[in-house]
C-alpha cells in the first residue's frame, strides 16, 4: 500500500531538520574556534551563511511566495552582512570595486522588495497576524521583515558593548537568519508555545536560555573548587579558580592576584574579587606576573574568559525541547 505524503509538509520537515543540524554543527564549530583563539574569522560566518540563505530560499520556493518576499529576505540578510562585509562606499563604487557594486545592487533589490511588500501587506491588522487569521502571504511577509528585529537588537547590543564579543553578536545574527521564526522549528513540547499570545524570536529565546545556563556557572565553580582545593575564599570560589602562575599567559583568563601594599604596611599578595574593567596591556600583565614571581607565588587566582557561545550550546537542549522560555515562565507568574 502506498501512503501519499503531502510534498510541502514533507519538504518543510526536511528543511526544519537541516536548519537545526546546521545550527548545532555551526555553533559547536564557532565555539571551538572561539575557545581556541578567542577569534572567529569573518570567513567562517560568510561560509556558514550559505546554508542559512539556501534553506530560507528553499522554504520560500516551496511556499511559492512572490518575488518581493525573496527580496525582503535578502534585505534582512543584507542588514546582517554589514557586520561582516561592511557597507559599500561611493568612492569604492566609483573605483569599480566588484564587491561594493554587487552589494549595492543587492541593497537596492532588497529595498524595492520591502517597499512592494509594505504596499501589499502594510495595512494588515496586527491582531490578525498574532491569532493566525491573516492571509498566508501577509503572514509570511511580516514574519520575514520581523526577522530583522533580533538582528537590530544584537547589532545595537554589540555597538553599545552589552555584547562584548564580535563573534557572539555575529553568531546570534547568523542564528536569526538560519531560524527566522518558530514556524521552521519542530519544537518537541510546543504546548505552552501554542497557547502563548506573544513569543520571542528563536534567536533571542536561545540567548535567554543561554543566560539561564550562565546562572548555573557559580554552582559549578563552587563544587569544582571545593572538590579540588577544599574551602577557599567565599568571595572567589563562586567565579574564580586557582592556577599555576606559569600557565597564566597561555590561558584566556583574567589574573586576579597581584602584589600590593597592605594596610599593615607590608607588601603582600592581594586577590581581586572582580576582573579588571580594562584589559591590561601585555606589558602590564608581564609586570604583574614578574612581581608575583619575585614574591615566590606559584599559585594564583584567575577567572576564565568564557565566550557567550559556550553557554549557547547547552542552551540548545531546552530551546529545542521547550521553545521560547517566556512561554513557560510567564504562566508561572500568572501572565
Amino acid at each position: 500500500m502506498i501512503v501519499a505524503i503531502h510534498p510541502i509538509m514533507d519538504g518543510m520537515d526536511y528543511i526544519s531538520t537541516s536548519r537545526v543540524l546546521s545550527l548545532l554543527v555551526g555553533l559547536f564549530w564557532a565555539a571551538y574556534l572561539d575557545l581556541k583563539s578567542r577569534r572567529v574569522p569573518n570567513a567562517f560566518w560568510i561560509t556558514w551563511a550559505s546554508p542559512a540563505i539556501f534553506l530560507w530560499t528553499l522554504e520560500l520556493l516551496i511556499l511559492e511566495t512572490p518575488w518581493y518576499i525573496f527580496a525582503t529576505a535578502a534585505g534582512v540578510v543584507a542588514y546582517a552582512s554589514m557586520s561582516v562585509l561592511g557597507t559599500p562606499s561611493f568612492q569604492d563604487i566609483m573605483k569599480k570595486s566588484y564587491v561594493d557594486i554587487v552589494v549595492t545592487i543587492w541593497y537596492i533589490f532588497a529595498l524595492f522588495g520591502i517597499l512592494v511588500g509594505l504596499y501589499h501587506h502594510g495595512n494588515v491588522n496586527f491582531l490578525d497576524l498574532v491569532n493566525g487569521s491573516a492571509d498566508e502571504m501577509s503572514s509570511i511577509w511580516w514574519s520575514t521583515i520581523l526577522a530583522a528585529i533580533p538582528i537590530l537588537i544584537f547589532d545595537l547590543a554589540w555597538r553599545l558593548r552589552l555584547i562584548h564579543g564580535g563573534a557572539d553578536a555575529k553568531a546570534l545574527m547568523w542564528i536569526a537568519i538560519l531560524i527566522p521564526s518558530w514556524n521552521v522549528v519542530n519544537v518537541v513540547y510546543p504546548e505552552n508555545m501554542d497557547n502563548a499570545i506573544i513569543v520571542l524570536p528563536p534567536s533571542i529565546s536561545l540567548l535567554i536560555w543561554g543566560g539561564f545556563i550562565f546562572l548555573l556557572l557559580p554552582f559549578v565553580m563552587v563544587i569544582k573548587n571545593l572538590a579540588t582545593y577544599g574551602m577557599g575564599p567565599l568571595r572567589l570560589i563562586w567565579h574564580a579558580e586557582r592556577m599555576p602562575l606559569s600557565e597564566v599567559k597561555q590561558k584566556h583568563v583574567w589574573l586576579l592576584s597581584e602584589m600590593m601594599a597592605m594596610p599593615s604596611g607590608d607588601y603582600g599578595v592581594h586577590h581581586r574579587t572582580r576582573a579588571p574593567r580594562r584589559t591590561p596591556t601585555a606589558e602590564e600583565l608581564d609586570a604583574q606576573i614578574d612581581a608575583l614571581k619575585e614574591a615566590n607565588i606559584e599559585m594564583v587566582w584567575v577567572t576564565r574568559k568564557y565566550p557567550l557561545l559556550v553557554f549557547l550550546i547547552p542552551a540548545l537542549l531546552p530551546w529545542y525541547l521547550l521553545g521560547g522560555p517566556m512561554a513557560w515562565f510567564m504562566p508561572l507568574i500568572g501572565l
